[in-house]
């Protein structure tokens, strides 16, 4: 298998971050640890190749962050997954498996439980183009995490007195606008804080549509998006072209493809495209937020939760220019201060709010009420 050199991504000087690999195969654990050395920054600490090992394994060298296969044999990943955090509560844990629907399932199951992300292996160690992305990727997640301090932030409630973070500049002022449509952009930890958010504003999402890009890969958004409904009891997909946009329905972008708005006829519709990939990302939150800006005008509503990378800011740009409200996620509770602080640092964001504050908010906007 021919790859290619590793991420050129900065490590923390002076400073290696504790890994273990956790993967019945013995190439993909010696893999995995060949790139992680390669690309400096990492210590492995310890591996396993069943939940069993792994829980014993992560009590006896703490790792930081574990990545932790979902198929294996005795003590699958799933099951192993609360007795690591038990043995380990500090430890971000990463699930990688292959791109199925039934893994997909299992990996949001994860996320609930307490997994921080989750990557999808490619199915051939052989497809040298899919090792690629999946070393390219992981090294990035890994390296975002490293970066981030520790929060125990395994369940919904966050401990209290909730800290907001500090804006670098001055915050714009909000829209006095009704708004019209509800948009979310998140990544890295975003399927929990997408779901607090929308669990914390239930009462008013009958009022208003939701468009939700999180960075996902094909078939987990669908699973995602049948998550969602089942929780909230609000009809919830994946958008498809030429939807009409609709209150009291939410749609989320599909893996591997944008997902924009445009207006037809009057009426906002789901527009859908192939485009090049934007800050990396397909479906890429800016995509949504820019198309979104020029349909909807000062009555567009945007939310920016956890995550790595810079996207939603290019696009937050074009909402706040055209009058639209944006709100982000404060750097206390995001798993990833990423996406959140650069629309923040931009000076983009209108309030900056711990996550358990961000639902009430946007409910009390949407419905007028106070907040």
């Amino acid at each position: 298998m021919s790859l290619s050199p590793a991420p050129q991504t900065n490590p923390i000087p002076g400073r290696l971050t504790r890994v273990m690999i956790v993967d019945d195969s013995a190439v993909i654990r010696g893999m995995i640890g060949r790139w992680l050395t390669e690309a400096g920054g990492f210590d492995i600490v310890a591996t396993a190749s069943n939940g069993r090992m792994a829980v014993d394994a992560a009590e006896r060298s703490k790792p930081e962050i574990i990545l932790l296969d979902i198929e294996m044999p005795e003590v699958d990943g799933l099951a192993a997954l609360p007795l690591i955090l038990k043995a380990h509560p500090a430890s971000k844990v990463i699930v990688i498996s292959t791109l199925t629907q039934r893994n997909a399932e299992i990996s949001l199951k994860c996320l609930s439980l307490g997994a921080v992300d989750y990557l999808a292996k490619p199915e051939s160690a052989r497809a040298a183009g899919a090792a690629n992305d999946f070393r390219r990727n992981l090294i990035e997640k890994l390296r975002a995490l490293s970066e981030t301090k520790a929060r125990p932030s395994r369940t919904f409630t966050v401990p209290a007195p909730a800290i907001v973070s500090p804006a670098p500049v001055p915050l714009t002022r909000p829209s006095a606008a009704k708004p019209q449509c509800l948009l979310v952009g998140s990544s890295t930890g975003g399927p929990r804080a997408v779901e607090r958010v929308l669990l914390d504003m239930k009462p008013a999402l009958a009022t208003i549509p939701v468009l939700i890009v999180q960075h996902m890969p094909a078939m987990f958004t669908a699973v995602f998006a049948e998550h969602l409904q089942t929780l909230l009891s609000v009809p919830a997909r994946e958008g498809r072209d030429g939807d009409a946009v609709v209150p009291g329905t939410i749609l989320v972008a599909p893996g591997g493809r944008h997902m924009g708005v445009v207006s037809s006829g009057g009426k906002a519709t789901i527009r859908l495209n192939d485009g090049p990939p934007e800050n990396f990302c397909r479906p890429a939150v800016d995509v949504l937020f820019r198309e979104a800006a020029t349909v909807y005008g000062a009555s567009a509503l945007a939310v920016v939760l956890t995550g790595m990378g810079s996207d939603g800011t290019h696009g937050a740009r074009f909402l706040t220019k055209a009058g639209a409200t944006v709100i982000a996620q404060d750097e206390a509770t995001s798993i990833v201060w990423g996406m959140p602080g650069s629309v923040v640092k931009a000076g983009l964001a209108h309030e900056v709010l711990p996550l358990e504050s961000i639902g009430r908010s946007l409910k009390g906007l949407i419905t007028g009420a106070s907040k």
